[in-house]
């Protein structure tokens, strides 16, 4: 899987499990101390966010950090 693919997929992810616990971009932003743009950025596959960065999702999301890196067909398809 390229970077960039990988990049796309995590952002879906975190698209997909922040649209479960029904965040909107803002509150994930706030709530991770991060910008709402570099959210945005992150889930549209354009970001290439730290380790650091992914951690504080992830809490936020109360996933641990590895499950954004699981990757699904039905992840690919509820986000097409």
């Amino acid at each position: 899987m390229s970077q960039l693919n990988t990049l796309s997929e995590l952002g879906k992810k975190i698209r997909k499990l922040r649209a479960t616990k029904n965040l909107t971009q803002e509150e994930l932003a706030a709530s991770s101390k991060l910008d709402r743009s570099y959210i945005s950025g992150i889930e549209r596959g354009l970001r290439n966010p730290t380790v650091a960065t992914l951690c504080d999702i992830a809490q936020v999301l109360g996933v641990p950090v590895a499950n954004l890196f699981v990757f699904t067909k039905n992840d690919q398809q509820s986000n097409d």
